[in-house]
């Protein structure tokens, strides 16, 4: 429930600002021609909050907030005095009227230029192309391609993250040979590495290319001990408890701590499975139902 309301209020001021931005296109270059903006509104509907300025504009947030709009003076629909006239939106000319019509998307336009420098920035949050292991026999295996390297580089494309690694791996599916350069984590020098890729098998639906290549991600190790406990969980059933620390599941031990545990849980659906844990330095053996996991 707080996730779905979460992405509603993101959806509401994401929209609110883009009609904003759209709507003070128009606004600022009908001021900028002469034209009196009688109001200016974001939302539809029944006003939350108005403003009235100095020079008669109305400013109104409204209760929907699918939209907004610049209301003008228009001889066609308003009854103007004399001394208005020359400030009515159908007294300019065609090409000032253009600029007015607009302005709205070109704002918009202006706007998504402006967030896109801005993202990049700020950064994006990516993970370094690291190894972590080199599956024995594979194609990366023969290559000598070695453990803990950053692939700085695939068939002379550069690469700052897995998805870079990723589509230059795909873009070169055919090639009888993929030239690779990765560096160790104390070297500033990248060594090139050739895998022969002639025989190469890669079935995007059964697995990654990295994974048909032998090569797999570096991921940190996640800490066994558990933080929280759901309410009315298996777990809370069960008996376990925060600050517990995972030791082995069905007397297999856990030698990956957290990974190995979300791996081997998996085996074990709609069945009744012993964690071994350690509590205030004590090991404990709980019996957990994953019938309800």
């Amino acid at each position: 429930m707080f996730e779905f309301l979460w992405n509603l209020a993101s959806f509401v001021i994401a929209l609110g600002i883009l009609v904003t931005v759209h709507e003070y296109g128009h606004f600022w270059v009908a001021r900028k021609n002469g034209v009196k903006v009688e109001r200016f509104s974001v939302g539809f509907g029944k006003a939350l909050w108005r403003k009235k300025a100095a020079d008669g504009t109305e400013y109104v947030v409204a209760m929907i907030p699918l939209g907004g709009y610049v209301k003008m003076l228009d001889e066609r629909v308003d009854d103007v005095s004399e001394q208005d006239k020359d400030k009515t939106f159908n007294s300019k000319s065609i090409y000032q009227r253009i600029a007015i019509i607009a302005a709205g998307p070109l704002a918009n336009f202006a706007f998504a230029i402006f967030a896109f420098y801005l993202m990049f920035l700020i950064g994006v949050p990516s993970i370094k192309p690291i190894i972590g292991d080199i599956t024995p026999g594979s194609i990366a295996a023969i290559a000598q391609v070695p453990n803990d390297a950053e692939i700085v580089e695939v068939a002379g494309n550069q690469t700052r993250n897995w998805q870079d690694v990723n589509l230059a791996l795909v873009g070169e599916i055919g090639s009888d040979s993929i030239i690779i350069k990765a560096k160790g984590n104390n070297s500033q020098y990248a060594k090139s590495y050739e895998l022969t890729t002639k025989d190469w098998e890669f079935s995007p639906e059964k697995q990654s290319s990295l994974t048909s290549l032998g090569i797999t991600p570096y991921r940190p190790k996640v800490y066994n001990e558990l933080a929280r406990i759901g309410k009315d969980s298996p777990a809370e059933e069960g008996g376990l408890q925060a600050g517990d620390k995972l030791i082995a599941l069905n007397s297999e031990t856990l030698e990956e701590g957290w990974l190995d545990f979300s791996k081997k849980i998996k085996l074990y659906p709609n069945q009744t499975v012993t964690i071994t844990v350690e509590r205030l330095r004590k090991i404990t053996s709980i019996r957990d139902n994953t019938k309800r996991c």
